[in-house]
This record gives C-alpha cells, structure tokens and sequence, in this order.
C-alpha cells in the first residue's frame, strides 16, 4: 500500500542489552498483556494465536484518538532484530465500524556493545472500506489525516521507550 497514507511515525529508544540478548519476535510472540498494557495506558489487551497460513499473529486492542482499534497483526519478517507486521486492523468509532491498514516495524541495530537502537516505526493507509466509511460522512480525506496524525503520532512517541524497556527487559533475563 503506497496510497492514501494516514501517518508514517518512527521514534527510537536504547536498549541497554547485547544484540545477541535481542530477539524482538519471540518477545513480541510472548508478551503478557499486563506486560503490553505497562508500554502504553492506551493499551487494553494483547494476544498471540496464528493466522490461517500458520503466520504468527499478535492481537492488539487498544484505543488511539478515541477510537478503539483491534489490530490482527500478522508477521511478515521475522528476523531477531527486525520485525514486521501487518494488519487490517478493525477501528470502532463513534460513527460506526471501519478498518485500515496498519504496519508495524520493530528493528534494534548494535550501536556499541551491549547497547542498541530501538525503532519502532508504525505506518497506517486508509482501505477501500475506510474511504467509503469517510466519504459517506463528508470527510475529506486530507482533513482526517491532518486530524489523525497528532494522536498516532503521540501514541507512538509515548510508547517506544517503554517497549524499549520491555524488550530490555526480555533481553536480560535470558542469561
């Protein structure tokens, strides 16, 4: 998805571990939601399960903007320091239902030993649904963008530094 782009967001964070201690799959495959619920108070609930391809899948639930989003993230690189997942995520406005793609990149490079850079970059696109969804309300697409971006933006910013720390944290206790 190239069009109709909703925000590109990508914050960065340390992780003080080795680079051989990260494995950001199997800490996001494993994460307990009261771990998830800790990286964001927008955070609601977390879940892991396979899609119907046995891709790997993390379920998130979470509200950004006052909108309650339900992500179905299916993971399409999965390498230990870099993950990405993508989702036709579900959004419940107070409208109605709609849906719009959401992908979620997580990477962490050496930057001397036993620290490295965490990027968590988040890129949402409108669907085809999601642009019907605005059109019948009189939206203009450029409006809710500008609209969207600041609280997307903000989420993101908010929680990098605390899934820094929880990734740290899975690091460290895998001696």
């Amino acid at each position: 998805m190239t069009t109709n782009q909703i925000v590109d967001s990508s914050f960065t964070a340390i992780i003080n571990a080795p680079i051989s201690k990260i494995d950001i799959p199997a800490w996001c495959f494993n994460l307990s939601e009261k771990e998830y619920q800790g990286c964001s108070p927008a955070h609601i609930a977390a879940g892991f399960t396979t899609a119907p391809d046995g891709k790997r899948m993390s379920i998130n639930v979470e509200t950004i903007g006052g909108s309650l989003m339900v992500q179905h993230y299916v993971e399409t690189v999965g390498e230990k320091n870099h993950l990405v997942l993508d989702s036709t995520s579900d959004v419940f406005t107070p409208t109605g239902r709609t849906t719009i793609h959401v992908t979620w990149e997580l990477t962490a490079r050496e930057i001397e030993p036993g620290k490295c850079e965490f990027t968590n970059r988040v890129r949402s696109y409108a669907t085809d649904e999601f642009m019907e969804f605005i059109g019948k309300q009189g939206i203009p697409f450029d409006l809710f963008r500008a609209q969207r971006q600041p609280a997307s933006i903000a989420h993101n910013q908010g929680e990098t530094p605390l899934f820094a720390a929880s990734i740290e944290r899975a690091a460290m206790s895998n001696n």
